[in-house]
C-alpha cells in the first residue's frame, strides 16, 4: 500500500458545492473544506454525486476540484470526482485532478448507456492506463442503473492504481465478498451512512459521508472510535446521527444537506435545476433532527 492509499481512511466529505445566484461560491466552498480539516475530517471528496457534478461545466469541475486541494494539500487527501458516461471524459478529468495535486480520483460507474461488465471494466482499464493517480471505483447502482459484479471489480483490483470501492449499494453482504475476491489491502468506503458502521465490520476502512458537510466533527468521532476499539461509542454516536442520516435523504441528496447547511450558516441552499429546492415539511424535519442532535 503506498504512502496515499494508506491515508485513505475513516470520515471523508462528499463535499457540496455551494453556490450563489447560480455561480460557484469560491468563499463559501473552501471555508467548508477548511472547517472539514479543523473538525477531523479524514479526506475530501470535491465533485461527487453530493457536489452536483452533472450540472457542474467542466471548466467549473476543474475549478472546484483546484479549489479542493488548494485548501487541502498537506493536511489531508483529497479524491477527486472524475467520473463521466464518457471514458475520454473521465480520462480528461482524472488528468487534470493529477495535474493540480489531487491524491486520488472517484470515477462512478458509467450512468445512462449501461456498459456490459466487459465494458465497465475496459473503461476503468482506460483511466487507468490514461493516468498516473489511485482510482477509486464508485459503484452506486441506484443513480447509474448498472452494478459493477464482484468479478469484475476483482479484476480490476489487480491492476496497480485501482485501489478501491466506494460501494453505495447498502448490500451489507457485499464488502465481505469484495474482500474476499479483491484482499485485504483493496480499500473499501462505504457510500451510505446509515450503513456505514456496520460496513465496518464487514471489511471496510470508512465512508464518505454526506452527513459530515454538516456534522463533521462526530462522523469523524465515530470513526475514530471503531479504530480505537471502542464500540460502544462509535454506537452511541452513530445512534446519535441516524435520524440526521435519514433526514439528509428525505429528498433527493443534496437538498436536504444543502438546506442544513444553510441553517447552520456555512453556505446558500441554492442548487441548479433540476435540482430544486426541498418541501416545507423536509425543511421542518431538517431544521428539528439538527436541533435533536445538537448541531442547530
Amino acid at each position: 500500500m503506498s504512502a496515499v492509499t494508506s491515508r485513505l481512511f475513516g470520515s471523508m466529505t462528499a463535499l457540496i458545492t455551494p453556490f450563489r445566484n447560480n455561480a460557484v461560491d469560491d468563499d463559501a466552498f473552501q471555508a467548508l473544506c477548511a472547517r472539514q480539516i479543523e473538525h477531523g475530517t479524514n479526506a475530501l471528496v470535491p465533485v461527487g454525486t453530493t457536489g452536483e457534478s452533472p450540472t457542474l461545466s467542466h471548466d467549473e469541475h476543474r475549478h472546484v476540484v483546484a479549489l479542493c486541494v488548494e485548501v487541502a494539500r498537506g493536511k489531508i487527501p483529497v479524491i477527486a470526482g472524475a467520473g463521466s458516461n464518457s471514458t475520454a471524459e473521465a480520462i480528461g478529468f482524472a488528468q487534470h485532478a493529477q495535474s493540480v495535486g489531487a491524491d486520488a480520483v472517484l470515477c462512478v460507474t458509467p450512468y445512462y448507456n449501461k456498459p456490459t461488465q466487459e465494458g465497465l471494466y475496459q473503461h476503468y482499464r482506460a483511466i487507468h492506463d490514461a493516468s498516473d493517480i489511485p482510482i477509486i471505483i464508485y459503484n452506486i447502482p441506484p443513480r447509474s442503473v448498472v452494478d459493477m459484479s464482484v468479478d469484475t471489480m476483482a479484476r480490476l483490483a489487480q491492476l496497480p492504481r485501482i485501489v478501491g470501492v466506494k460501494d453505495s449499494t447498502a448490500d451489507l453482504a457485499r464488502p465481505l465478498r469484495q474482500r474476499v475476491a479483491t484482499g485485504p489491502d483493496f480499500i473499501q468506503l462505504s457510500g451510505e451512512d446509515a450503513t456505514a458502521l456496520p460496513f465496518l465490520v464487514q471489511g471496510g476502512v470508512g465512508c464518505i459521508s454526506v452527513t459530515s458537510n454538516i456534522a463533521p466533527g462526530l462522523v469523524s468521532d465515530m470513526h475514530k472510535a471503531w479504530r480505537a476499539g471502542d464500540l460502544k461509542t462509535a454506537q452511541a454516536i452513530n445512534e446519535r446521527l441516524l435520524p440526521v442520516h435519514d433526514a439528509m435523504f428525505a429528498e433527493t441528496s443534496p437538498g436536504p444537506v444543502k438546506y442544513a447547511a444553510s441553517l447552520m450558516g456555512l453556505c446558500s441552499a441554492e442548487a441548479r435545476l433540476p435540482m430544486v429546492p426541498v418541501s416545507e415539511a423536509t425543511q421542518a424535519r431538517v431544521r428539528r433532527v439538527l436541533t435533536e442532535a445538537g448541531l442547530l
